[in-house]
């Protein structure tokens, strides 16, 4: 199974006080993800008051410490409209990115204004794209995109509180990705009470999926999460056991 650790999203120290925000927290993590078993890391830019960022300067400090902490370390980034002003200072930030201290990889939300554009413009400055639905209505948008086949994977996201509802749609989103003729990895990931019952979909149903304190704050067993490490642990804990069920059956 292929694993990403998403170690940060926008928590605070006030959800839970290993949430690393500072670009050597961040750096820290990131390494500690992948020696635990993660194979990528996906991280937050943070504010000196520790809001979201995608300023350049604060991208490269980030990239800059993980760089200097392990230099192979694959992480990529958010290009969230959530991170600015909208569309239009996106675009400015992004194409003000350092040339050598870019992300590996950046996420493009296609339920956003101008995902199209903004995917465009990362696989331009060199980065690897992944795209992202939140529901059934930004497929459309997806599957319309002149970089729909130059994805390293598609990431869905479902925003659905109820469990059984959200497995159901990422089920449905993919169903119809596959159907358009997508053939990029595809990634589940969920939120909260979501986000471990889609780990265990992604493992029933071959795709890649993620982990970390972007997703959640808590263990499977509902017992808060040390930390980054705990959770990748659990999940390659899950995979093992999942495989041999299948064996032993």
């Amino acid at each position: 199974m292929f694993l990403k650790a998403a170690i940060n999203g926008g928590r605070s120290y006030e959800e839970n006080a290993a949430v690393p925000i500072t670009p050597a927290e961040i750096a820290a993590a990131s390494v500690a993800a992948v020696a635990a078993g993660a194979d990528i890391v996906h991280a937050h830019a943070r504010t000196a008051d520790g809001g979201q960022t995608i300023h350049p300067d604060d991208i490269a400090r980030m990239i800059e410490a993980i760089r200097a902490e392990e230099a192979t370390t694959i992480v990529g980034t958010t290009t969230g409209l959530w991170t600015c002003s909208g569309h239009v200072e996106r675009m400015h930030l992004l194409e003000s990115w350092r040339d050598d201290l870019l992300p590996d990889f950046a996420s493009v939300a296609f339920c956003e204004e101008g995902a199209a554009e903004a995917a465009e413009l990362v696989i331009d400055r060199g980065m690897v794209l992944e795209s992202a639905v939140w529901s059934m209505d930004d497929v459309p948008a997806l599957l319309a995109a002149s970089t729909l086949h130059q994805n390293v994977r598609i990431l869905i996201e479902p925003e659905d509180e109820d469990i059984d509802v959200a497995i159901a749609h990422a089920r449905e989103m993919s169903r119809v990705i596959r159907e358009a003729g997508v053939t990029a990895p595809i990634l589940y990931h969920g939120y909260d009470q979501t986000a471990w019952p889609l780990v265990l979909a992604a493992l029933e149903d071959g795709v890649q999926t993620r982990v970390g304190f972007e997703d959640m704050l808590v263990l499977d067993d509902g017992s808060v999460a040390p930390d980054n490490v705990a959770m990748v642990k659990l999940a390659r804990q899950l995979e093992s056991t999942f495989l041999t069920q299948i064996v032993t059956n």
